[in-house]
């Protein structure tokens, strides 16, 4: 336990019989359950966790693969079974290190936090070392999850590393989170729809001789429509269904505005080509609403920001 609360750690592992064991034993002693959810592994990763024989250790195995997400969600699911206050999520591959565990816990135990999340980008050093274009590709997605998901004081939204309590988890449907590798940016969507108060903790990844099997052009695309629909899905529950807020008033208008003004623009372009020419009431008629519309996108933006739950 810790702080009085009873902590189960759930563990997804996919072909990671080189490391399941020892993410296992290493496990701290405040860890009541440890809850390891074997992804259909075409190796003996199941085998392996299952001979630690771990007192503390449940080891489930799925009949087919169902990716990160669906490992996750079938671990919480066991963890709500177990009793257990607050739910941890360390990958099997041993890159979290159990030995910052208590910093994750804490916010949750006793600042009131309903999720906790590592954050391996904290200080100037961080990228160090990684490829311009990983860098660049780690920023525009930052940028693109904070949007989507409201929550604009988090970073490194990819980190797997998480705490999260009893009662947020059973608030989320978990039956609707995206079971690949899209799920943390799917859950932070719908931990800002119920107003969940997130927290950041920087904690460093610890690299090894892991490969990443994550097939970017594959991956990518549908993130960014997971994205995209999580958004208006947000923005929908949030500031239309229970509660019509400015928010929404600004972006559908600034919305309409920047397209009216948009098209009139391009038609006013090709009524110039030749001989003829648009008026100028007509270029008024593409920029005013242009420029009206982009200020009420901004100020949604920053009324959003304002909303950010802290």
């Amino acid at each position: 336990m810790y702080e009085g609360l009873r902590v189960a750690v759930v563990v997804p592992a996919f072909r990671e019989r080189e490391h399941i064991a020892h993410v296992i034993t290493t496990m701290p002693a405040t860890v009541d359950h440890i809850v390891v959810v074997d992804d259909a592994s075409p190796d003996d990763t199941f085998e392996v966790a299952v001979a630690v024989n771990d007192a503390r250790t449940e080891v489930l195995r799925h009949e087919r693969n169902k990716g990160v997400g669906g490992s996750i969600v079938t671990g919480h699911r066991r963890a709500l079974e177990l009793g257990a206050d607050i739910c941890v999520v360390m990958a099997g591959d041993g890159q979290m290190d159990p030995e910052q565990l208590p910093r994750l816990l804490t916010p949750l135990a006793e600042q009131g936090y309903a999720f906790a999340k590592a954050n391996r980008f904290y200080s100037a050093t961080s990228y160090t070392g990684m490829p311009t274009h990983r860098v660049v590709g780690n920023l525009v997605l930052t940028f693109l999850t904070k949007a989507a998901s409201g929550y604009w004081n988090l970073v490194d939204p990819q980190n797997g590393y998480t705490a999260i309590t009893r009662d947020c988890l059973e608030r989320l449907p978990l039956d609707r989170l995206a079971e690949r590798y899209e799920f943390e940016n799917d859950q932070l969507i719908w931990l800002n729809i119920l107003d969940a108060r997130a927290i950041d903790v920087p904690i460093p990844a610890r690299y090894g001789r892991e490969v990443s099997s994550i097939k970017l052009h594959a991956v990518v695309p549908r993130l960014l429509l997971l994205l995209f629909r999580g958004f208006w899905r947000r923005v929908w529950h949030k500031y239309v269904l229970w509660s019509f807020s400015p928010v929404a008033l600004m972006l559908f208008a600034g919305s309409l505005l920047v397209l009216l003004g948009t098209v009139v623009g391009v038609w006013a372009m090709l009524a110039s080509v030749g001989p003829s020419e648009a008026s100028t009431g007509t270029w008024l008629l593409a920029v005013a609403p242009t420029l009206v519309g982009i200020q009420l996108l901004v100020q949604s933006l920053v009324l959003d920001i304002q909303a950010t739950p802290k």
